[in-house]
């Protein structure tokens, strides 16, 4: 067939259309966009039976339903419930919220961190309340 006769339109459409299938194939399972800044948070088991770890991290991204961070701590396994605390703050009046969440990934790193994807199961409410009204008497 002479390059003239060739239907060059209709291939480049069935190209696109096949890489935009194989795209949307791949594993993309994220309900919401994400957002990739640092906020400090606070990690701990959930469950009592594990072994107690305190992890203090800064977030790589974070969307309403999910975190990403990585860690030196060696305890994070798939399907481990955590106490999640974000933003972590000490002072007096932050605006510290504790979260339920579950470790829904681990990656290994090149830099020799675990990188870890949590999926935010449950708000349980700040850390702290502070009340500006006088007490009632």
């Amino acid at each position: 067939m002479p390059m003239k006769d060739w239907p060059v339109q209709e291939l480049m459409d069935k190209l696109t259309q096949s890489l935009v299938s194989a795209s949307r194939g791949k594993s993309e399972r994220r309900s919401s966009r994400r957002c990739k800044f640092t906020q400090l948070m606070r990690i701990c088991p959930s469950d009592p039976q594990r072994q107690h770890f305190d992890d203090m991290r800064g977030t790589i991204s974070v969307s309403r339903t999910g975190v990403y961070f990585q860690t030196s701590e060696a305890g994070y396994e798939v399907g481990m419930r955590l106490f999640l605390i974000m933003p972590y703050s000490q002072n007096p009046g932050s605006t510290n919220r504790e979260y339920l969440a579950e470790v829904v990934r681990t990656d290994s790193l090149p830099n020799g961190l675990t990188g870890i994807g949590v999926k935010l199961l449950l708000e349980t409410g700040p850390q702290h309340t502070y009340s500006l009204e006088p007490p009632r008497g």
